[in-house]
């Protein structure tokens, strides 16, 4: 798939999976997102999974969308480096576009940005 189609079928969805390497081995956890700019926003505790692994690193993020009754679909992976959002200016800007609302229980305060250097999809079936 082009570029623009797998950066429109990513900012389609709500919910992604973000992969992370730790030191006990890779880690797949999904999260809501939303798209801001050319990058992957999400919200996580500070000592999750994510929270303790998944910035100043390389991250994929995965979203999909499967019809299994006409064996159809597609998928679109993003990779690049997560980094925490601080500045407050920058945390406004995302609460006041597209602020990521996780569908999870607790507080969920850390913002994670994945600026993409590689956005990727394929369609399956059909």
């Amino acid at each position: 798939m082009t570029y623009e189609k797998c950066r429109e079928l990513l900012a389609s969805k709500v919910v992604g999976r973000a992969a992370v390497c730790t030191p006990a081995g890779p880690r797949i956890m999904p999260v809501n997102f939303s798209v801001v700019d050319d990058a992957i926003v999400f919200r996580t505790t500070p000592y999750s999974v994510l929270g303790t692994y998944g910035w100043n690193t390389q991250l994929a993020f995965e979203v999909d969308d499967v019809d299994e009754t006409g064996h159809t679909g597609w998928s679109v992976m993003a990779l690049g480096r997560g980094t925490m959002v601080e500045d407050p200016h920058e945390l406004e800007e995302i609460r006041a576009s597209d602020d990521p609302t996780p569908w999870a229980g607790g507080l969920r305060q850390l913002y994670v940005r994945l600026r993409w250097t590689e956005l990727t999809g394929r369609r399956i079936g059909g």
